[in-house]
């Protein structure tokens, strides 16, 4: 019903609107808030506490700006693009296409995830985004049919790995979000925000198989324009070590949070998987003591 709303409603009426949503998201599960604040405490010392409470209302009206561009989907197309995203550094992954071995796109919950791939089909052609379905499968459905719009494949878990291999043989770009949890046998132990995450080596791996291009690209708000931007970021060298390729993508993920942190979702706990006998950082914000559920 609230996408509905969002689709219908004057693009005017729709931001606000959703802002009233994710606020009512904010009161309704105070929880988001408590990580936000917790993640940035780790991440971003150097900030007050005011800093820090005006980066997580930040973070909800990004979310806000993300329901409103996924509820007019439908209506974005390539003529009417304009209001809505502008492409810059396009040069840079052109120039990895054409070296033939296909791209890997590094992206992340930074600015909208959603629209970037949207838009990228429309600006260039469709490519292939790893997702992950949603529990609920109506939902996920929903979520689905809107991401096809223009022609973006969807990967999912089942036998992703030849599918993204198949897919950069055929020098076709492959999105992959480089920014969640990973588990202790996953994962390794890279610096991100001066603090050991857990961050997962198949892309880096992918990139040594493949020989494929790497290339950073996240849709960032630009508030002067009232409008994203899909910004590309210049091609990332691997050296084929899954350890040091893996930090190397997070030092540039971390450094682009750090121009726009009201961007990324400061409200997951990125932070959760800590090395054996390591306490988690996130017990604390649960009342009762207990420890927060797997």
């Amino acid at each position: 019903m609230a996408l509905r709303c969002l689709q219908w409603a004057p693009r005017k009426l729709a931001f606000p609107l959703a802002r009233l949503y994710t606020r009512l998201l904010d009161l309704a599960i105070p929880r988001l808030r408590r990580v936000a604040r917790q993640n940035l405490a780790m991440a971003l010392p150097e900030f007050t506490p005011q800093r820090h409470a005006q980066i997580v209302d930040g973070v909800f009206r990004s979310i806000a700006r993300i329901l409103v561009t996924f509820a007019k989907f439908p209506a974005i197309r390539r003529g009417y693009l304009g209001p809505w995203i502008r492409l810059e550094g396009g040069e840079y992954f052109d120039q990895a296409r054409q070296a033939g071995r296909g791209v890997l796109v590094a992206t992340a919950h930074l600015g909208n995830w959603e629209l970037s791939a949207f838009a990228h089909a429309l600006m260039t052609a469709p490519m292939n985004v790893v997702v992950r379905p949603l529990d609920n499968p109506l939902i996920d459905a929903l979520v689905e049919r809107r991401r096809a719009l223009t022609g973006n494949h969807p990967i999912g878990k089942k036998d992703f790995a030849r599918a993204i291999l198949k897919a950069l043989a055929a020098n076709q770009a492959v999105g992959i979000l480089i920014d969640q949890n990973a588990a202790l046998d996953t994962g390794v132990f890279v610096d991100f925000f001066g603090v050991p995450a857990s961050a997962g080596t198949g892309f880096a791996k992918f990139a040594a198989h493949s020989g494929a291009a790497v290339v950073p690209g996240f849709a960032l708000w630009s508030e002067p324009e009232q409008r994203y931007v899909l910004r590309f970021y210049p091609p990332l060298a691997m050296t084929g070590d899954a350890v040091l390729d893996t930090q190397a993508l997070q030092s540039k993920l971390e450094e682009v949070i750090r121009e726009y942190p009201d961007q990324w979702l400061w409200i997951h706990r990125r932070w959760k998987t800590r090395p054996p006998g390591e306490a988690s950082l996130y017990e604390s914000l649960h009342p009762s003591g207990a420890r927060p559920a797997a």
